[in-house]
């Protein structure tokens, strides 16, 4: 579904270069554009494009958003997205945003986060500004060290979890799996965490336990990524960049739903017995329309990944949250270096402005 051919478009000096002009942008797994770039970035979306660095060669890629019409947020905290959501509202551009509300506060695993309850009270002004459905919780990665147990991990959800009863449909979880990316390990024990492996059983009764306290909240619970299934548990595979929620909360765009070849319909009447036929996988919306899901995984992403095709604007080794964890940063010294730069330069075409 994804336009990846590019057009020949000018640069803000004039000269013409290929860009690539994507319907759907994700904002970005590979940074916290939300906490950190937020002002850049809506900069960029009213010049028209901005430029990314492909991290396995090296190449500048430009990226236009004259046919953007969706964007995922990804953010530990993105609060600075409150002052720029109205533009989105009066370009209709569509969002949602995938934010992570984790607690590792005690452990200080997160170092430049705000604080929780912060955090939380974002997470709430964000839902009554976009809706119900536009901010799903995500407590990821699941940290297991010397100080943190599968009890006191649930400790920590269910604290969170008492607290968005009413502003989330659903909590996304990982497990770390800290010997898969070395980035994670290298970065854990420059650290001096004394991390521990998940194990398959270790998975098995943290997703029996959480299933067990979700019977007083009623989310959807969804693993990121795992090979796992958990789904004897009420576990589903996770769709970050999710095509069916991208409908349900953009059905009226019929650019983007040509774009997505969805096909909005019309509930039928009632029949002689009062009863209203559906087809099978029909999902309901609004103003009694349906569709069926069209979600195709982007066969670009991990194997376990359930994604549909997105354009990410981010880089890596840009976040300056610093979390003891992180898989984005190669070192805390090559983040902070590159934010330095984006700060000398904050209206560059990249997030660094190199």
């Amino acid at each position: 579904m994804a336009n990846w051919h590019p057009e020949n478009l000018p640069r803000e000096n004039g000269e013409i270069v290929p860009m690539q002009t994507p319907e759907i942008i994700s904002a970005s797994r590979s940074t916290d554009i939300p906490a950190f770039y937020a002002d850049w970035f809506f900069h960029r979306l009213k010049v028209g494009y901005s430029a990314w660095t492909n991290p396995f060669n090296g190449t500048k890629i430009y990226v236009s958003y004259k046919n953007t019409r969706f964007i995922v947020f990804w953010s530990k905290n993105p609060q600075p997205l409150l002052k720029h959501l109205d533009y989105l509202k009066q370009k209709n551009i569509g969002c949602y945003i995938q934010y992570s509300l984790n607690d590792y506060e005690e452990e200080k695993l997160e170092l430049k986060v705000p604080s929780i309850q912060y955090r939380i009270d974002t997470f709430k002004r964000l839902v009554d500004k976009l809706g119900i459905g536009h901010v799903i919780w995500r407590f990821d990665p699941l940290v297991l060290t010397d100080e943190i147990s599968i009890n006191k991990l649930l400790f920590k959800i269910e604290g969170i979890g008492d607290q968005l009863k009413g502003y989330t449909e659903k909590l996304v979880f990982s497990y770390a799996d800290i010997s898969t990316y070395r980035k994670v390990k290298n970065n854990l024990e420059k650290n001096k965490i004394a991390y521990h492996e998940w194990t398959e059983p270790l998975m098995i009764e943290f997703a029996k336990r959480l299933a067990e306290l979700n019977k007083k909240w009623g989310y959807t619970l969804a693993t990121c990524g795992e090979k796992i299934d958990i789904s004897k548990y009420g576990i589903l595979r996770n769709r970050c960049v999710d095509a069916d929620l991208i409908t349900r909360l953009a059905w009226d765009d019929k650019e983007l739903m040509n774009f997505m070849k969805v096909k909005i319909l019309d509930i039928p009447s009632p029949t002689l017995f009062g009863e209203t036929e559906l087809p099978d996988g029909a999902i309901l919306l609004p103003h009694n329309h349906y569709f069926i899901s069209t979600h195709k995984k982007d066969p670009g992403q991990r194997q376990f990944c359930e994604c549909m095709a997105s354009k990410d604007i981010g880089e890596y080794n840009t976040c300056p949250h610093l979390c003891k964890y992180c898989y984005a940063n190669t070192s805390k010294q090559a983040a902070m270096s590159n934010f330095n730069c984006h700060k000398n330069t904050p209206w560059g075409e990249t997030i660094t402005g190199k």
